[in-house]
């Protein structure tokens, strides 16, 4: 498991969204992927920011009730995301995760968006990584 990086766990079918993009679109696409947050990036994929559940709910709950109109994800996204590189150790990554930092990690090389890894990404792997079964863990001293 030490070997794994955040390359082999990594998602990269999910489109990232890109600036000027209406918070309803966001949301569509929050909801469609069941994901909790989606990078923001220009048109060369370059990281721009990330936009969360979060930042929508309070945005389209204000937008409603003021009859503003569909605000933009330049408007509510967070524009400081932190990301990782896809050699990032997955142990290194599951510490962060238990820590309590993001749900969603943008992936980035070179410069550009590669993908994202989940927290649930994550905890798949290190289930699947687990000890095996095979044995009870308070055998009893008969067997």
């Amino acid at each position: 498991m030490c070997a794994l990086r955040v390359s082999d766990v990594m998602s990269n079918h999910i489109e990232p969204i890109r600036c000027g993009t209406p918070l309803t679109k966001v949301v569509k696409a929050l909801l469609e992927n069941h994901i909790s947050g989606l990078p923001v990036v220009d048109a060369s994929r370059r990281l721009l920011g990330f936009v969360s559940e979060q930042d929508c709910i309070h945005a389209l709950l204000v937008s409603n009730y003021h009859c503003e109109g569909d605000p933009i994800v330049d408007d509510v996204m967070f524009r400081e995301p932190l990301s990782i590189s896809p050699g990032t150790s997955i142990v290194d990554l599951a510490q962060k995760l238990g820590a309590g930092k993001p749900k969603v990690y943008p992936v980035v090389d070179h410069g550009k968006l590669v993908g994202i890894v989940t927290r649930s990404a994550i905890l798949e792997h290190l289930v699947n990584a687990g000890c095996s079964v095979g044995t009870p863990r308070f055998a009893n001293s008969d067997d």
